[in-house]
């Protein structure tokens, strides 16, 4: 198989390991072992790597790559992004389990229907994923993938749909939140005097 044409990343290579070629590799699968499941890797520029051995340290796994054999090579490959095609993952997850490859490039459409934008992205800074989604006339709006604000997902029909409140793409109309003129300086809540705050 050459260049993968719809690449999902796998991996990041990270530091050298020792002296004998071995790489510390940054892992995206569900068990990090299954890595070496999905035959060769690839990176961004088309070069391939097979795994001939992998194991578990801590948060990462050992991987020593074919053709890897010293530590100069191994540190030349240090924050290589490794990607295998799409069709090579299994569809076989829950119904509300997706890879974010397939989220990305989606309508997002409101609960009328109406379309708001495309998903460009997803990020996970570790409270849980953001679709990163573009609408009209605004760049780069992130929208927490919840059921509350992605309560539907068709990735056959190509859209997801956000309930624009729950999503922050519009104000509550029941919530009362804080203008600038009804702000009163006086009524802030005060701390204890011997707290330090503001008096």
């Amino acid at each position: 198989m050459s260049k993968p044409q719809n690449p999902v990343q796998m991996a990041v290579i990270g530091a050298a390991h020792g002296i004998k070629g071995e790489l510390r590799v940054k892992t995206f699968t569900g068990d990090p072992m299954a890595l070496a499941d999905y035959g060769p890797l690839y990176a961004r520029d088309g070069r391939a790597f097979q795994i001939t051995d992998i194991r578990p340290a801590n948060t990462v796994v050992v991987v020593r790559f074919k053709g890897i054999s010293d530590r100069n090579a191994a540190e030349a490959l240090a924050g290589t992004e490794l990607f295998v095609d799409r069709s090579m993952l299994p569809d076989d997850g829950e119904e509300d389990e997706f890879y974010h490859a397939d989220l990305v490039g989606l309508e997002v459409r409101d609960d009328t229907g109406a379309a708001l934008g495309k998903v460009v992205a997803v990020h996970n800074f570790g409270g849980g994923d953001i679709l990163d989604v573009t609408l009209a006339g605004r760049k780069g709006v992130l929208i927490p993938f919840t059921q509350a604000a992605v309560p539907a997902v068709s990735i056959a029909e190509g859209f997801v749909r956000v309930d624009p409140v729950a999503a922050g793409l519009v104000e509550d109309e029941d919530g009362d939140a804080p203008r600038e003129e009804d702000f009163d300086p006086k009524g802030r809540p005060r701390g204890p005097r011997d707290a330090g705050g503001n008096r």
